[in-house]
């Protein structure tokens, strides 16, 4: 995705990599019911910005907007692809321990995205990266270096509209062309999926359930996209630190030389502070 912040961001059972062990898989805890919203919130009032929102105190709270879905039920029926229609994402992992997921929005990107995956090969890490059809068409090899390495290649859409402002069908198109590409690329479809800005309705968790997806939201928003300096990335990364947190940042769809460069000093602080990262089995 070129333009990330212009608006307001198969499993039943999950299999975490090896080194946690599949008893610890089988605990995962997803989010409950859902307190929902008739409509989107109103979009931020900074141009270029999903959401709004100042550094929060240790430990950092998610967004609200980006965290509720738009809708309180999602229906089921004859012949419905698992996993299960959710009526909320996925938004932490709890109970693996002092385990956490690093994951990266709108690439891959030439100009960024290598460099995340060298510090994270460095450190012997594997992270998710949510990815936009457009960018991953755009740069293939740059996609399979991403899963050669290890890593998960989730479904960020193709070109990151708000898909609470599409149709069913218009959603399915987003999601269903950049699995496929995905798939042609690297041999497989991804598994996991998150909506853009955040924003979800009933239509993208039948969708993606159709599209054999499990969404997945964030527990930690480091607002890297704000370029809000290295230091400050750097230090809602390190307080919003925690068993089963997700991690939000980019490696696209602006500069990001910031996140960059964050990744380079935060993670070995999490590291060194006795945490392990690691990813949802693809």
């Amino acid at each position: 995705m070129k333009k990330d912040q212009m608006l307001p961001e198969r499993r039943t059972v999950l299999r975490i990599s090896a080194c946690l062990g599949v008893a610890l898989a089988t605990r995962l805890l997803t989010a409950g019911q859902a307190h929902t919203p008739d409509r989107a919130a109103a979009p931020s009032p900074a141009a270029g910005s999903p959401a709004a929102g100042a550094p929060a105190s240790a430990p950092q709270r998610p967004s609200a907007y980006r965290l509720q879905p738009m809708t309180e039920g999602a229906r089921t029926g004859p012949g419905r692809a698992a996993p299960p229609v959710r009526v909320k994402p996925i938004l932490e992992l709890p109970e693996l321990g002092d385990t956490m997921v690093l994951t990266f929005d709108d690439g891959p990107d030439p100009s960024y995205t290598p460099a995340i995956l060298s510090t994270l090969r460095q450190y012997d890490v594997r992270a998710m990266f949510m990815v936009c059809g457009e960018m991953a068409h755009d740069n293939p090899d740059l996609l399979r270096r991403i899963a050669d390495e290890g890593h998960v290649i989730g479904n960020h859409t193709w070109s990151h509209p708000l898909m609470t402002r599409l149709t069913r069908t218009g959603i399915r198109g987003e999601m269903a062309r950049t699995s496929d590409v995905v798939s042609a690329t690297i041999g497989e479809a991804p598994l996991w999926y998150r909506a853009p800005y955040g924003a979800w309705n009933r239509h993208s968790f039948e969708v993606g359930a159709e599209l054999g997806m499990e969404p997945l939201a964030w527990t930690v928003d480091s607002l890297d996209w704000t370029t809000p300096g290295t230091g400050t990335i750097v230090r809602r990364v390190v307080e919003g630190a925690g068993p089963g947190v997700v991690i939000l940042s980019h490696d696209a769809g602006g500069d990001r030389t910031q996140s960059v460069v964050a990744l380079r000093r935060y993670l070995p602080r999490l590291l060194d502070a006795g945490y392990r990262v690691a990813v949802p089995h693809r």
